[in-house]
């Protein structure tokens, strides 16, 4: 009998629905349905709480193979949180924008660096894409920390691409508008974003 058929037959033995397995065990009810269909194994603290229930040994849930494949996804969904953590603090950090000189104003003779709150001589629909892709990414960056438990497929699988897209935008507008400062810096953070998630594949 394979893990998903005992997960399953053990629920049905205690007489509880998926939603009241998945909130003894404080994980979503998608995440019992996706366990109990063979998509998916849980976590190895998932198992030790759903061992510890059933009065079963790990062992007794999985079989050799299955126990490797447990621990393999357990150390992918380990990695991916670091990934996700590390997406998250490179887009919070563009705040540094607004106080630090990473924009050029060119004078008669000379180039100043400012940050963005002090950027002027620039044409307002300029400095109106500064703030608004700089807004964008903190703003993301930021709703992807507080988001981070939240296991939406949706959500999980877009949020790194709408960082790399933000990112790129901006990088874009940043050459294109001739500040190479701030282009360096977010093109440095794409190259960082861009070479995870292709260690992630």
């Amino acid at each position: 009998m394979e893990f998903n058929e005992k997960l399953q037959a053990l629920r049905k033995q205690k007489g509880l629905s998926q939603e009241e397995l998945a909130s003894m065990l404080y994980v979503s009810r998608t995440a019992i349905s996706k366990w109990e269909s063979g998509k998916g194994y849980p976590n190895i603290d998932s198992l030790r709480q759903i061992s510890k229930l059933f009065g079963v040994t790990i062992d007794g849930l999985l079989s050799a193979d299955e126990l490797l494949s447990a621990a393999e996804a357990d150390n992918k969904e380990k990695q991916n949180k670091i990934y996700n953590t590390v997406f998250s603090l490179l887009d919070t950090s563009c705040v540094l924008f607004l106080f630090l000189p990473f924009f050029a104003v060119r004078n008669t003779d000379t180039v100043q660096a400012v940050s963005l709150f002090a950027l002027s001589g620039t044409a307002p629909y300029l400095k109106t894409a500064f703030c608004s892709v700089t807004a964008l990414i903190v703003m993301h960056g930021i709703l992807s920390l507080i988001l981070q438990n939240f296991h939406h497929p949706l959500w999980q699988n877009s949020k790194n691409k709408i960082s790399l897209v933000l990112s790129s935008i901006a990088t874009i507008v940043f050459i294109v508008s001739n500040q190479p400062y701030a282009a360096v810096f977010l093109f440095c953070f794409l190259t960082i974003k861009t070479t995870m998630l292709i260690k992630g594949q």
